[in-house]
């Protein structure tokens, strides 16, 4: 069995909450790297913008995709 078919079974046992945990523990890694290093707040509120329509395009089409 190897590694993304594992993780495909397990992720099948998560409740809601658990996957926003793992949302907001992400976030505040992002928040964290970011307080680390400021250079990367500095870039344009749009850059930021492209980057999360960029990001959150797989799993829409993932999600809306018809099997």
């Amino acid at each position: 069995m190897n590694l993304f078919t594992w993780l495909n079974k397990k992720i099948k046992l998560y409740k809601w909450y658990d996957i926003s945990f793992i949302k907001l523990s992400s976030g505040a890694i992002i928040l964290m790297i970011a307080k680390l290093w400021p250079p990367l707040l500095s870039l344009e509120w749009s850059t930021y913008l492209i980057i999360g329509i960029i990001a959150a395009i797989p799993p829409f089409y993932t999600m809306f995709k018809k099997k």
